[in-house]
């Protein structure tokens, strides 16, 4: 599956927010279509089927958000892994 970049994402994300904020669904028959197409372009950008699980994937692939949701959870001294390998630093000499 191809991966849209991160720049991408946050612009659809951005978009759809101001369009709910602004009660798009509610809107003329070309605020509607331009609601749908956002969606739409979610949903096909993350590869989901439902443009809540399309917000969350696309939050997920923006920088910085799996550092922050790895950071949660965690608990202190506990390690992750990382590629098979384990997250957790070299004890100092």
């Amino acid at each position: 599956m191809l991966l849209a970049h991160p720049a991408v994402l946050r612009d659809l994300i951005e978009q759809y927010e101001t369009l709910s904020l602004l009660h798009a669904d509610e809107g003329s028959p070309d605020v509607q279509q331009r609601m749908n197409d956002v969606s739409y372009t979610l949903c096909v950008s993350t590869g989901t089927r439902d443009v809540d699980a399309a917000l969350i994937a696309a939050r997920h692939r923006l920088p910085g958000a799996r550092a922050a949701d790895d950071s949660l959870l965690t608990q202190p001294g506990e390690t992750t892994e990382v590629g098979g390998t384990s997250a957790l630093p070299e004890p100092a000499a």
